[in-house]
This record gives structure tokens, C-alpha cells and sequence, in this order.
């Protein structure tokens, strides 16, 4: 039996591909600000706007690496003895996007930011079913979105692929149920797949297993079939549920 288990009302979700060779269009950012946003800001605001419309929403905001980046940036300069821009120092926090977003909304509503190692999209898939849970009548958008570390940081175990999801939770509108389970060492260990040269294989009951969970939930997310992904001492498993019409 899973350690958790949770089912999450998915009434849309986008995604934005780590292998895209352009940034994506966000016309509905300010150019002002929009010309100071990094990547992996512009990635996670443009599948959160994809979910939403203008009404209010809270938002939970899930990064491993976060603006580690533009973190990176700074440091050197500082290093470098030269001057650190203002903005570039507010934009390098891991819920930049959250503001961002909140103001181009004019949505005051609650925002969180989730960032828990290779488990990360996890936990925000758990956080964000909590908040809902507490008051279902308000929607919850979960946003995910990140990109491998610095060459600087060496070697990362379980690194990202990069790219992002959002997932607008509101079971008035929902057009199926993701299923989220989450099974500690000793089970999980029982039913681990083989994976062959970090490739996807297929456990004993056929369900894909991927690198990452970010690979993992999209999978599911677009064909509708299971998925799993294995960590250290855990495994978690996603499928989908279609809603009768």
C-alpha cells in the first residue's frame, strides 16, 4: 500500500518543452519587465497564463534550482568587484514568478514556492492538493518550472531536464482526476523497475518509468497511461482518470 495517496481535479494544464528553441511569447507581461525576465520566468509564466483567465487564483510555485542561475550571475560579479543590479537581486529569489504573475493579474491572492531536491514536483503536486483541500470553492494553479544547474555546480544527481507544467486544480471545471501516490522504501523497492542506460523502461505492470518527474507527470498527463518515477527510497506513481460527461 502507498504512503500517500491523493487525487488532484485537473480542469486544464499546459506545458512548455525543455528542448524549444526560443522563448515562448508573453505579450501580457509589460515590456519593462518583460525584457528583465529570465528563461525559466518566462517558461513559467507563459503555461500559468495558459491555465488561467483573470480570475483569481493562488498559486504554488515549484522550482529545484529556482533562478539559481541568475544567482550564479551575481555571485560573480560580486566576485568580480563589479556592481549588482537591483532588479537582477529581486528577480533571483525562487518565487519571482509568483510576483510577477500576481501584478500583471492584479491577483492578490496567496502564492507559495516549493523546492525539495529531486522530489520537487512531488511535493508541490502534495501542497497544492492540501490547499485546495482546505477550500475547494477557490482554484489552485501549480507551476512548474526549471533548468539543469550551472556547469559551475559540477555533477548533480537526479538533475532536471528543464521546461515547465501548470495544472489549474478546480473540480467545478475538471475534465479528469490525476492520481498521486507516493511509496517509501521496502514496497517501493519490491516493485522497481529495471531501467536501462537512464532510459525509459516498464515495471512488471507495463507503466512507464521516466528520469524525472517532471517526464513522468507529462507522459501521463498526455497519453492518460500511468507513469512512475523512482528516487532515492521512494517511488512515486501518477495515472489519469477521465470524468463521466
Amino acid at each position: 500500500m502507498p504512503d500517500l495517496y491523493w487525487t488532484i481535479p485537473v480542469a486544464r494544464w499546459s506545458s512548455w518543452p525543455a528542448a524549444a528553441s526560443a522563448a515562448p511569447d508573453i505579450g501580457f507581461i509589460e515590456p519593462i519587465v518583460r525584457r528583465r525576465l529570465s528563461t525559466l520566468s518566462k517558461v513559467a509564466l507563459k503555461v500559468a497564463h495558459d491555465c488561467v483567465a483573470r480570475d483569481e487564483v493562488r498559486v504554488v510555485f515549484a522550482s529545484r534550482h529556482g533562478e539559481l542561475r541568475r544567482t550564479t550571475d551575481i555571485l560573480r560579479s560580486l566576485s568580480a568587484g563589479e556592481p549588482v543590479s537591483p532588479t537582477a537581486f529581486s528577480l533571483s529569489v525562487l518565487n519571482a514568478m509568483t510576483g510577477v504573475f500576481g501584478i500583471a493579474r492584479g491577483d492578490r491572492s496567496a502564492a507559495s514556492a516549493v523546492s525539495a531536491g529531486a522530489e520537487t514536483l512531488g511535493y508541490a503536486l502534495l501542497e497544492a492538493h492540501a490547499q485546495y483541500a482546505t477550500q475547494p470553492d477557490a482554484p489552485v494553479l501549480l507551476v512548474y518550472a526549471d533548468e539543469p544547474a550551472d556547469p559551475a555546480y559540477g555533477t548533480i544527481e537526479d538533475e532536471v531536464q528543464g521546461g515547465a507544467v501548470a495544472i489549474l486544480l478546480d473540480s467545478e471545471a475538471a475534465t479528469g482526476e490525476l492520481v498521486c501516490t507516493l511509496t517509501r522504501a521496502g514496497e517501493a523497492q519490491a516493485t522497481a523497475p529495471r531501467e536501462v542506460g537512464g532510459a525509459e523502461a516498464a515495471d512488471t505492470a507495463g507503466e512507464a518509468s521516466f528520469a524525472t518527474q517532471s517526464q513522468a507527470l507529462q507522459h501521463c498527463l498526455e497519453t492518460g497511461l500511468s507513469a512512475v518515477w523512482h528516487g532515492a527510497g521512494a517511488t512515486w506513481h501518477w495515472s489519469w482518470h477521465d470524468r463521466a460527461a
